[in-house]
């Protein structure tokens, strides 16, 4: 079953468990959950279910994953998370499974996040991969991530918003609206800072694309325009370049409006 599964571990008779997997003393493995290989869980670690944890993830100290929500909605119908590969869970961390009502009955974090000391996810998050969470950075219940978002320590997030891809929340920023795809923000609360482009660079993007999508931002943030008269505005250039249609988007998909900068608050 295992190569390394300490004897002072706890773990349910359902639980499925992978090949080469190590799981420390203290350690609980309840019912329903599914550990792929190679996972590696440290000591005093709580894993329930149902929950499945895919190849390749690390969980450390203290950690509790896959409980149910303190929601008051939450009435102990079945919920499910889903950690993705290659996800690293620092100490503390918490992360709750999702609920039914008012919410899609499951919480994802996607492959290779880094979620460092104490973050928590909460119930019916959707996080998608390579998001980095610093410590204590915290998403409320029904939060939207996307790909490679970078979270400053002790920032906060808010019910039902969205964080585009790419983005960078300043450390101890507090969101109350809706973050575009590559776009920095902070403060609390959090205004638009500018585009992430320290992100851009790191992933290699061109100098084309940088500005097309500077273009966009300055068509939706510079030129005084409402949301829907830019979105207008940037019709022909979505089509020529995918980056700014995940820009145009991401502010599409808002719900709650999106960040502006101080001084600019046309929706």
């Amino acid at each position: 079953m295992s190569a390394a599964i300490d004897g002072r571990a706890i773990i349910d008779p359902s639980a499925k468990i992978g090949a080469n997997v190590s799981i420390g003393p203290w350690s609980i493995i309840g019912p329903n959950v599914e550990l792929g290989d190679n996972v590696n869980i440290a000591s005093h670690v709580v894993v329930k279910g149902p929950s499945k944890i895919a190849d390749n993830v690390k969980i450390y100290q203290f950690s509790t994953v896959g409980e149910d929500t303190p929601a008051f909605a939450y009435d102990g119908e079945d919920s499910f998370l889903k950690i993705g590969e290659n996800t690293v869970i620092r100490e503390g961390v918490t992360i709750h499974r999702g609920m039914d009502k008012g919410g899609i009955g499951r919480t994802e974090v996607g492959s290779n996040c880094l979620l460092m000391a104490y973050v928590h996810v909460g119930h019916d998050c959707i996080v998608g991969d390579h998001v980095i969470m610093a410590n204590n950075a915290s998403l409320a219940g029904h939060v939207r991530v996307g790909d490679y978002a970078n979270f400053g320590g002790y920032s906060g997030i808010p019910q039902f918003r969205n964080v585009g891809a790419y983005t960078h929340i300043a450390g101890m920023s507090l969101v109350l609206k809706d973050v575009p795809a590559y776009m920095t923000v902070g403060g609390n609360p959090a205004v638009a800072v500018g585009l992430n482009l320290e992100g851009m660079k790191r992933r290699g993007y061109s100098a084309e694309v940088m500005q097309a999508i500077r273009h966009a931002h300055r068509v939706v943030y510079r030129q005084g325009l409402s949301v829907k008269e830019a979105l207008a505005a940037l019709g022909q250039a979505r089509q020529t370049h995918p980056e700014v249609e995940i820009f145009a988007r991401s502010i599409e998909d808002s719900e709650w409006g999106i960040i502006r900068g101080r001084g600019n608050k046309r929706d």
